[in-house]
């Protein structure tokens, strides 16, 4: 590569033969090893030990209340979006342990503080799974630059994530409920996203460019060469031609503005008859992070284990305390889902509550959209008055 080039700009090939050889090299490393795979028949994310568990061949289609795989001709590794789930159950996973206590005469005392954490190597996440990783570090405490802790309590998550490196492969097929264009977070990787990692996916193989200095170690160990220009050029416009055919759009600042004005809005008791309460949107969501404990006794050996869980701000029983919940109708917890999402999250965080990725819509029963609720309502020019509680932002 020329040396004029800064790191950031500079490009490697690696064939997709050698693909193998990146694997194997996380695997000598101490990395387990975490890709998409085919697995009942969608794409998930599952540890592998090579090349050949990456799922090949298939694509995906996607719509509100809709998923369904298929081959695909092409025979590459990357063509399907992404699937109901993501990075996040593994920095902070469904259902962890968090301590055991045993009972020393009159008093508890500490036994265990939950499981080591693991040291993670992640091919093939999307720029939008990116955008919400960095969301979730705001989340449990690790600041922009990664060089503090917030958040003393959230351990397992800080030292999970920070010894854990990221492949990213940038999008060249979206699927059909994709809008990350319209929030700024793909289809392609920038320098906005926390990566070690990018690649780009042609048929012969991969266009790849670092990210931090753990990305370019690794490099420096694989069999790449310098991508030449027909290479390059076709990197670019499989990234143009993925921007041109989201198969969602949003406009972020409207919906902000839209939603902090509209907590009396009659299309909240419209889609209200129509949600599940499910909870679905919110178990594939890569930012959604709400939670609760749960401790169970055991008198045969006086222990004492404390669990904590994913929980949804769509169940009833959320927001119970001893007068009831305090939002206690379908109407009021999609309300809460949807302005927190797409407004309230600003408040709290300083960016949107979501990444694009489409999940919601894909994985809602009845399929709701959140794209479309949110136009629905900004497109509502009686909306003048500002509104906001409490009891709208998640804690």
């Amino acid at each position: 590569m020329s040396d004029v080039k800064s790191v950031a700009e500079q490009r490697w090939f690696l064939p997709k033969s050698s693909l193998g050889d990146l694997v194997r090299k996380l695997c000598e490393q101490g990395y387990t090893v975490i890709a998409p795979v085919r697995r009942d028949g969608v794409i998930t994310i599952l540890p592998i030990t090579e090349a050949a568990d990456i799922a090949r061949g298939v694509a995906d289609e996607q719509d509100g209340g809709h998923y369904r795989l298929h081959d695909d001709p092409e025979d590459k590794y990357f063509r399907y979006s992404v699937g109901p789930d993501g990075p996040k159950r593994y920095f902070f996973p469904p259902r962890q342990k968090l301590f055991t206590m045993h009972v020393a005469g009159d008093r508890f005392e500490m036994d265990t503080v939950g499981p080591e954490p693991p040291k993670y190597a992640f091919i093939g996440v999307r720029p939008c799974d990116l955008a919400a990783i960095a969301v979730q570090d705001r989340v449990f405490g690790i600041a922009s630059d990664q060089s503090t802790f917030r958040c003393e309590t959230e351990t397992y998550y800080q030292q999970t994530r920070l010894q854990s490196l990221l492949i990213a492969v940038n999008c060249t097929r979206p699927g059909g409920t994709c809008f990350c264009d319209s929030q700024n977070t793909g289809p392609e990787v920038t320098e906005h996203h926390l990566f070690d990692v990018a690649m780009t996916e042609l048929r012969g193989g991969f266009v790849m460019r670092v990210g931090s200095d753990k990305g370019r170690a690794l490099i420096d160990e694989l069999p790449v060469r310098e991508p030449n220009e027909a290479e390059l050029e076709l990197e670019e416009l499989r990234l143009i031609r993925a921007r041109e055919h989201m198969g969602r759009s949003l406009d972020p600042q409207q919906a902000r503005d839209a939603l902090a004005k509209a907590v009396e809005h009659p299309r909240w008791d419209e889609v209200a008859e129509r949600c599940l309460s499910c909870g679905n949107c919110t178990m594939v969501c890569p930012t959604c992070f709400c939670s609760t404990v749960t401790d169970s006794s055991d008198l045969a050996s006086n222990k004492v284990t404390r669990h904590r869980q994913w929980e949804s701000c769509h169940t009833l029983a959320f927001t119970y305390v001893t007068s009831g919940p305090s939002r206690n109708n379908t109407r009021s917890r999609y309300r809460q889902w949807l302005r927190h999402k797409l407004s309230t999250w600003y408040e709290q965080f300083g960016s949107s509550g979501c990444v694009g990725c489409g999940r919601c819509i894909t994985w809602c029963p009845v399929g709701i959209d959140l794209t479309e609720e949110a136009a629905i309502i900004a497109a509502d020019r009686t909306l003048t008055t500002t509104h906001r509680s409490e009891s709208e932002v998640c804690s």
